[in-house]
């Protein structure tokens, strides 16, 4: 009696096992063609949640329009940075690209082991490695203007290690670095650098033989740091030329002078004949649109190309070396190639894309997301159709070097959001063939404990079928959405 009890109860259990089986065939995980799960989904949000991909931006282009060609590596960025040895993220700041609230969030806003220590009243906060005393963040808020007040790429590299050895106490690893620096100067071709460096090889273009020893010199320098155990990954925000060329006309407008900017390179700042002051004052305050305009040597004139380019090719601020055309020729290309080579850039119009491409960039997470903030300073400016025409004319190399970040940027993010798409897919579906192995295994363990009396020929045929049922490969999966 009680065997034939025991049946009875396993006859509509065995059912429902099947009927969920059968069920996570016919829909799986991942399919929208079912009309219960869509409904289950629409009065339970959350069961959907671990699963669910990203939202769509509102603002991202259906379709990128390419102008420029774009490797797969340049396109592919992600950064291996270990915050626990001697990693250093270096911030290029230029002024008005909303550097100032992005590198706040750097010191504020990032989910660390060890967050940074910001004490009220200063303008500084400690950032620390875990358990050591040495700074993984060079920028203005964690290590203030060690290079000058807003250095350029220029002298950034050029004084970053420097200043970073001073401050670590491994003095063997310094000895080291000084070691492969004075071999490598050695061989001013650079294949000595090619033999004992291969990453570090300099990628950068060839210009005219007047430039080449210049450029020999900043390889050298290069693979000096790249062989040794420390890497320096540099990161920077741009801005659309004109407003950020407003926003920092009305900073001017109101006193901002960065006179105390060292505008260093090859070893020396320019001088009063290179580099000539706009006013004659302790400041600009007030200054006219006109006359901030009309100043040739205005630093505000193409100042993201300027302050991203390798000012070396060009003899610095030495504007008698070569034609200005070429200069600018030259100027663009550096500032291309090593806006391309950094490890990171956003743009300050896209805040949210920003953000994300910085966390899968370097595998960190911010606390807070970003805030787009349209209603700035330059954004209140009017301004006629001539005069915009003009500022463009005065940062054509920045309106460029935008248009090929612009671009470089929008494909990364596109190749990000992918690739990420791919993993979520392939995650998904790993999870639901654990499941179904689960289901598999619970089955056969049920029809080997509740079929005492069933013969065994009768077990092995259903458990087969059921294999069959459960191995059918699902190939909705693999339906490429459009």
């Amino acid at each position: 009696m009680e065997e034939k009890f025991s049946r009875l109860i396993f006859i509509p259990i065995a059912a429902v096992i099947f009927l969920m089986i059968g069920y996570q065939y016919v829909c799986p995980a991942d399919s929208n063609t079912c009309r219960f799960r869509s409904v289950v989904r629409q009065r339970l949000p959350a069961f959907d949640s671990l699963y669910s991909e990203p939202e769509p931006d509102e603002d991202f282009p259906t379709k990128i329009t390419s102008k420029f060609n774009f490797s797969e590596r340049d396109l592919d960025r992600h950064v291996d940075f270990n915050i626990r040895g001697d990693d250093v993220m270096v911030f290029l700041h230029i002024q008005k690209t909303g550097g100032t609230t992005f590198g706040r969030h750097l010191v504020k806003n990032i989910q660390l082991e060890q967050p940074c220590d910001c004490m009220a009243g200063q303008r500084k906060c400690t950032c620390h490695r875990p358990g050591k005393a040495e700074s993984w963040l060079f920028s203005r808020f964690s290590t203030g203007w060690s290079c000058g007040l807003h250095a350029d790429w220029t002298e950034l590299t050029s004084c970053v290690p420097v200043v970073m050895n001073k401050k670590d106490k491994k003095n063997v690893e310094k000895n080291k670095k000084s070691h492969i620096a004075r071999r490598m100067q050695s061989d001013m071709n650079g294949k000595e650098i090619a033999h004992a460096c291969p990453e570090a090889t300099s990628r950068r273009e060839r210009g005219r033989d007047n430039q080449r020893v210049s450029e020999r010199k900043r390889s050298i320098v290069f693979a000096a740091l790249l062989c040794g155990e420390r890497s320096f990954y540099y990161i920077t925000m741009l801005r659309d030329p004109v407003s950020r060329y407003l926003s920092e006309w009305k900073h001017v407008q109101r006193g901002a002078t960065w006179k105390t900017a060292l505008h260093m390179c090859d070893g020396r700042p320019p001088t009063q004949d290179e580099l000539p002051a706009c006013y004659s004052g302790e400041d600009w305050t007030g200054v006219p649109l006109t006359d901030f305009m009309n100043c040739p040597s205005n630093l505000a004139n193409n100042r993201q190309v300027r302050m991203l380019a390798d000012l070396s090719l060009v003899g610095c601020y030495n504007m008698s070396s070569m034609s200005e055309l070429e200069r600018g020729r030259v100027l663009l290309a550096s500032a291309k190639a090593n806006l391309r080579n950094m490890a990171f850039f956003g743009l300050t119009e896209f805040q949210r894309k920003t953000q994300y491409l910085f966390e899968r960039t370097f595998g960190l997470r911010f606390i807070r997301a970003f805030t787009q903030i349209n209603s700035t300073r330059a954004a209140s400016v009017g301004i006629s159709e001539k005069v915009r025409w003009r500022i463009e004319g005065l940062n054509a190399l920045d309106v460029e070097l935008y248009e090929y970040a612009k671009e470089l940027f929008l494909r990364r993010y596109q190749e990000s959001r992918q690739r990420q798409h791919q993993e979520e897919r392939l995650r998904r579906r790993q999870e639901r063939q654990q499941r179904q192995r689960l289901h598999r295994n619970y089955l056969v363990e049920l029809l080997r404990l509740g079929g005492g009396g069933v013969e065994e020929d009768e077990e092995e045929e259903e458990v087969k079928v059921l294999e069959e049922v459960v191995t059918t490969e699902d190939y909705s999966s693999q339906v490429v959405r459009w």
